[in-house]
C-alpha cells in the first residue's frame, strides 16, 4: 500500500478550500481559447462531520490541482516523476478511484469532483489507507482536461455523469462531441476510455458521439460486452444501487488508436 500523502507542495496548486460558488474562468485549450467554467446542481451536502472538515482545509490543499489562466499542466510534476496517469472524472464518494489507486501504487490518478461531501469522503479514504497516488481536482472537468497536454492519459473513467434526462438540460451533459474528441486528444495510443451510465436515453447519446470520433475504437465483440462490468472494475456506490433498483447500466469501453 502507498504510504501517506506528504506535506510537499504541488506543482499548479494553491492551497485554497474548494469554492461553492459558480462563475467563469479561463484555462487553456488545443486551440488556444478557453473553455467557459461550466457547473451545474449542488456543490454541497449534508452538514460534515468536524473530522471531515479538517480534511477539506489541512490535506485537500496538498493534493488539489488548482489550475492558472493560460497554463499547461505538467502531469509529471504533480507526482514528483513521471509515471502512468489514469484520470476518473465525477469520482462520487471516491470509492471506485480509491480501490483502483490502492491496487496500482505505482500509477498516478487524476479525480474530478466538484460535490464537497464527496470529495470529503475521498479524503477521508485516503488518509485512512495512506494512500499518495491521488490528486483532486474540484472543478469543471473541461478544465483540467483542457490544460493536460496530448497523449497524457492512459486510462480514463467517465462512470454515471448526471443524464440530465429534459430534453432542455441536455447542453448540460458531460459526455458530448466537444468533449468525446478533447477526450481522445488526451489519451495516449492504446489508452483506454471507460463510460458507463444506466440511462437508456443518455446511452444512446454517447454512443452516438463516441462512434462519430474516429481516433476511437469500439472494444464490444457482442452484447454481454456493453452489458456487464468489465471484470477488473470496482463497482461504483451509485451503480450499486442503479442494479438494486432493477436498472440495468451500460459499459461503453473504446481504444484510442
Amino acid at each position: 500500500m502507498a504510504g501517506s500523502p506528504g506535506n510537499a507542495p504541488i506543482s499548479s496548486t494553491s492551497c485554497a478550500a474548494p469554492s461553492t460558488e459558480v462563475g467563469t474562468i479561463a484555462a487553456p485549450r488545443s486551440d488556444g481559447a478557453a473553455p467557459p467554467r461550466r457547473l451545474y446542481g449542488r456543490r454541497r451536502g449534508h452538514r460534515l462531520r468536524p473530522g471531515r472538515r479538517r480534511l477539506l482545509e489541512e490535506l485537500l490543499p496538498r493534493l488539489e490541482i488548482r489550475l492558472r489562466a493560460g497554463e499547461t499542466l505538467d502531469p509529471r510534476r504533480l507526482f514528483g516523476e513521471e509515471r502512468p496517469l489514469w484520470l476518473e472524472i465525477g469520482f462520487g464518494d471516491g470509492g471506485h478511484l480509491a480501490t483502483r489507486a490502492a491496487a496500482h501504487p505505482e500509477i498516478g490518478f487524476l479525480g474530478v469532483e466538484p460535490f464537497v461531501n464527496g470529495v470529503a469522503a475521498l479524503l477521508a479514504r485516503i488518509a485512512r489507507e495512506g494512500l499518495a497516488n491521488i490528486r483532486l481536482f474540484t472543478d469543471d472537468a473541461r478544465l483540467l482536461i483542457a490544460a493536460l497536454p496530448d497523449a497524457a492519459v492512459a486510462r480514463l473513467f467517465v462512470l454515471f455523469p448526471d443524464p440530465w434526462p429534459k430534453k432542455r438540460h441536455h447542453k448540460r451533459r458531460l459526455v458530448d462531441r466537444a468533449t468525446v474528441a478533447e477526450f481522445a486528444r488526451i489519451l495516449a495510443p492504446g489508452g483506454e476510455l471507460h463510460i458507463a451510465t444506466d440511462d437508456p436515453g443518455y446511452a444512446r447519446w454517447m454512443l452516438e458521439a463516441l462512434l462519430a470520433e474516429p481516433r476511437l475504437d469500439w472494444l464490444a465483440e457482442r452484447a454481454a460486452d456493453w452489458r456487464r462490468r468489465p471484470s477488473d472494475q470496482p463497482p461504483t456506490r451509485y451503480e450499486r444501487k442503479a442494479l438494486a433498483a432493477g436498472r440495468r447500466p451500460v459499459h461503453l469501453r473504446f481504444r484510442r488508436l
